[in-house]
């Protein structure tokens, strides 16, 4: 009856285990024996063990153990075992003071077949400090120890480092523990040829750490085993080698070299294809620790650690998950291993788990995320996977947003600048443009993100045309046309070649020599970047130029021709936009004052895009008209931004940004409704007369590039409110 669990609860209502309790004095043995085998079975229960406590029931049960049937002593000794998982029968047990006795049990030879389970009832009451520091007091646990350390019986071994798990979670107890060397004890478990022994082993190394002289202590004794067990054959060992690790390599630089030295990357690496959920979350969270050293994250990269990370990217389990995020945030910080990653597919999982509804995976998701995007391929394809929605949804969630979702959708963005511009609205002044920069307007919601690739093949359409920034040439190509031979005896390939080195030898000149005819076509002040001026640098030898330009374009087509036919696809080069650069490098950066170079870029972009227009004849600029000419001249929707000559708020802004960048200039980008668009710069005023060494904050002013370009409008004005809107 005593093993159902209906007939348990019955005999306690009945008030059977006070009889029972009564019966263990019987002089029958017999009785002794089925009284004591049942009360064994009905401690099973919680509730059984606490009406045995409140019964007194710990004293005779003390008494059956001067039995002379070693049964009797054995089914006491194992209801006593379990009964002293309650802390209330420990301190009976220590009331009676039957430690002794049991610790005489041990001691005595003859009586082995009692050890493991006398071993079981003082092993649990060390969990009590009083009781472990009772056990000092009379020498009593250094002997225990001994005993557990130099016995030829496994399951003493194993009660016995089980015993000391569950002692460390108090401190006190470690400390206690670690003056008796514990250490070297459980050091010599770990070489047992047992798998219960060395994971209960394993365990108690795990609870020590949280002492920090322990780890220190372990450092020699413990780890070069622990990495061994790394291998094992046995999985729970192998779950248990890892945990014990990642606890000795928290925080401590030096066990983190020791498991290096020991060669433990290799076999952690390996376990993270484990089956056990728990083996891959331990041997992760040690590569964690071992990541925060380049040198060593060099090493996993070595060993294949990316690719190995995929698998727990996709696993079911919310630990192997937070720790897999975990770990790819620690390693991509290098951008080889980023690259990895990305190659490995790993980017793919990655994404699924910021839709993950456990906010420890999510905030560590969003964290790799953040850091995987450093790289701009890295940042569209995340994006491609929809990243940057999952993260702006989480952003808009009270309850699901967190600092790295913020900070990983800011990343997003700040490596795909082009769809930055699109979504946001604006650029900071951190935001450096780059060859490849396109703006395709507002974003709208649920509108899908397309490439510059995407956009060129749909051809010349009624939507917005789409500024190109691309002043970065192609890499030079052969032409191979046709190997014909022609009347000259060459072949018509070798000719293409003679005529292509002939070309580039004549049209192309040297940066030295660009700058200085730049410089001599550009004036330097910036009251003189006028019409006037303008026109002067273009009336000479205009012919010339122009017949230099067709040159360069016809050779660029050529080149992205042949690009394309090797790669499929390269943005056109934009020679006006290169001209642009080399000029105001040139002729604006020797400018002494930033305000001075400011105010030259914004009349030199005004100058080549239209000139100034007077404020109340905005409306008769007609510079649709002249985009869509260069969209049916280029039968094409993107317009290179060097090929405009009447543009507007936004294509000046976006001009004045992008020559900024290229010279120095710090200055943000923001877009308006209404074909608006300006840019702000910060400058720091000169401080007043008579006054020195006075350091005044840096005031924002919007820069004027239609009606008084150069004029610089402190923000919030008045001024500058009527140029951002209409």
């Amino acid at each position: 009856m005593a093993i159902e669990y209906t007939s348990k609860i019955q005999i306690l209502e009945h008030g059977g285990i006070e009889q029972i309790l009564r019966l263990l004095s019987s002089l029958d043995p017999d009785v002794q024996k089925n009284c004591v085998e049942s009360l064994n079975l009905l401690v099973q229960d919680f509730q059984s063990r606490a009406a045995v406590c409140e019964l007194n029931g710990i004293f005779p049960l003390l008494e059956l153990l001067k039995s002379e049937y070693p049964v009797i002593q054995s089914l006491g000794l194992k209801t006593l075992a379990t009964l002293t998982s309650n802390v209330e029968c420990r301190v009976k047990l220590k009331e009676y003071n039957a430690l002794d006795n049991l610790v005489e049990i041990l001691e005595t030879k003859e009586l082995n077949d009692l050890h493991v389970d006398a071993l079981s009832v003082v092993m649990n009451c060390i969990e009590d400090v009083d009781i472990l520091q009772l056990l000092v007091a009379k020498g009593a646990l250094g002997k225990i120890l001994s005993f557990a350390e130099f016995s030829s019986v496994f399951d003493i071994q194993k009660i016995a480092a089980k015993a000391i798990a569950k002692a460390a979670k108090n401190r006190e107890n470690r400390i206690i523990l670690h003056e008796k060397e514990v250490e070297r004890v459980l050091g010599t478990l770990l070489l047992i040829d047992n798998s219960g022994v060395k994971t209960a082993a394993c365990q108690a190394i795990s609870s020590m750490c949280e002492n920090h002289t322990s780890k220190e202590d372990f450092r020699k004794l413990g780890i070069p085993r622990l990495v061994q067990l790394l291998s094992s054959d046995d999985g729970e060992v192998k779950e248990a080698a890892a945990l014990a690790l990642a606890k000795l390599t928290t925080d401590n630089f030096a066990n983190v070299n020791a498991v290096a030295e020991e060669e433990g990357i290799e076999p952690l690496i390996l376990l993270l294809s484990d089956p056990k959920d728990g083996a891959v979350a331990n041997a992760a969270t040690v590569l964690i620790n071992m990541a925060s050293q380049e040198a060593l994250r060099l090493t996993m990269q070595t060993y294949g650690i990316m690719p190995a990370i995929v698998g727990p990217l996709q696993s079911a389990n919310d630990l192997v998950q937070t720790k897999a995020a975990l770990t790819v945030a620690a390693l991509a910080c290098d951008a080889n291993a980023r690259n990895e990653l990305r190659i490995a597919g790993g980017l793919g999982p990655l994404t699924k788990l910021l839709n993950s509804m456990n906010s420890e995976v999510r905030r560590n998701a969003c964290w790799a995320v953040m850091v995987c995007a450093n790289d701009e391929p890295n940042a569209n394809e995340l994006s491609s996977f929809g990243a940057l929605e999952i993260l702006q949804e989480i952003n808009q969630s009270g309850s699901r947003k967190n600092y790295f979702s913020e900070a990983a959708q800011n990343k997003l963005l700040d490596s795909n600048l082009s769809l930055k511009y699109s979504l946001m609205g604006y650029l900071l002044s951190c935001n450096i443009i780059y060859d490849g920069f396109y703006d395709y307007g507002k974003k709208r919601p649920g509108e899908k993100h397309l490439s510059l690739k995407d956009l060129w093949a749909q051809g010349v359409n009624h939507h917005r045309a789409v500024l190109l920034i691309n002043a970065k040439p192609p890499e030079p190509l052969p032409f191979i046309l046709d190997e014909r031979p022609d009347t000259s005896g060459r072949s018509t390939s070798a000719a293409s070649k003679s005529s292509y080195k002939d070309k580039t030898s004549t049209t192309v000149s040297s940066p030295a020599e660009d700058k200085q005819d730049s410089a001599s076509r550009r004036s330097t002040s910036p009251s003189k970047m006028s019409s006037k001026a303008t026109g002067k640098i273009k009336s000479k030898s205009k012919k010339e130029e122009e017949k230099t330009k067709e040159e360069e374009e016809q050779l660029a087509k050529l080149q992205a021709e042949a690009l394309a036919a090797k790669e499929g696809w390269s943005p056109p080069l934009d020679s006006n936009l290169q001209e642009y650069i080399t000029v105001v490098t040139s002729t604006i950066i020797p400018l002494n004052r930033i305000k001075d170079q400011i105010v030259a870029l914004a009349q030199f972009v005004a100058e080549e895009m239209g000139g100034p227009i007077e404020q109340n004849k905005l409306h008769e600029f007609s510079w649709e008209i002249h985009i869509s000419e260069l969209k049916l001249e280029l039968q094409s929707n993107i317009i290179p931004i060097g090929k405009i000559k009447k543009g507007t708020f936004f294509h000046r802004a976006l001009l004045f940004k992008t020559l900024a960048d290229k010279i120095g200039i710090g200055c943000s980008l923001v877009r308006g409704n209404y074909n608006r668009a300006w840019n702000v710069i910060k400058l720091v005023d000169d401080s007043p007369k008579g006054v020195t060494g006075l350091l005044l904050p840096p005031k924002a002013y919007i820069v004027d590039l239609m009606f008084k370009p150069g004029n610089l409008m402190e923000q919030k004005s008045v001024d500058a409110d009527r140029y951002q809107h209409i």
